[in-house]
C-alpha cells in the first residue's frame, strides 16, 4: 500500500475513466487500454510489493497484448459478415433457394406464389396453381420460379 489508498485501487480507477472515455467518444482503442489498466491493478493486488518501474512496465506490455489481442484476433471475427446480413434489406433475396406454393397458376410466364401471408408476383415456366416452386433470382418484386422437384 502507498498512501491513504492502495495502489492496486489506483489502476482499477485509471481503467474505469479510460473506459468512461471509451464510451463517451466509441473507438475501441481506449477499451483495451482501459482492460490493460485493469488487469495491471489485478496483477499489482496480486503481487503488491511490485515497483513503479515495473507496474509501468507490465502496463505497456499489458496494453501492447490486449490492443494486439483485438487487432489480430477479435476485430477480423468482428468484421466477418454473415450471408443473411448482406441481403438484411432486400427481403426478395432472402428468398432465393427457398420454396413456395403458387396460389395462382403460371400462365404465359406469369403467376403468383404464397409467402407467408401474401402473395408475390412470380415468372417461370407455366405451372398449374398448388405446384411447389423453389426461387432461383430475384428482379425488383418479381420471383423467377422453377418447378420444385
Amino acid at each position: 500500500m502507498s498512501g491513504p489508498i492502495a495502489t492496486h485501487y489506483l489502476w482499477w480507477i485509471l481503467a474505469l475513466v479510460l473506459i468512461a472515455i471509451e464510451v463517451a467518444a466509441p473507438g475501441y482503442f481506449m477499451l483495451w487500454i482501459g482492460i490493460a489498466a485493469a488487469a495491471t491493478g489485478v496483477l499489482l493486488w496480486a503481487f503488491p510489493g511490485m515497483s513503479l518501474l515495473a507496474q509501468a512496465i507490465a502496463f505497456a506490455l499489458l496494453t501492447f497484448a490486449s490492443c494486439a489481442v483485438y487487432g489480430f484476433w477479435l476485430r477480423p471475427r468482428l468484421r466477418r459478415r454473415e450471408p443473411a446480413a448482406e441481403r438484411l434489406n432486400r427481403r426478395g433475396e432472402q428468398m432465393v433457394g427457398r420454396r413456395y406454393v403458387l396460389v395462382e397458376a403460371i400462365v404465359n410466364g406469369r403467376g403468383k406464389a404464397q409467402v407467408g401471408d401474401g402473395q408475390w408476383l412470380v415468372s417461370g415456366p407455366d405451372l398449374p396453381a398448388g405446384r411447389t416452386v423453389e426461387v432461383v433470382a430475384v428482379d425488383g418484386v418479381m420471383l423467377s420460379v422453377r418447378a420444385a422437384d
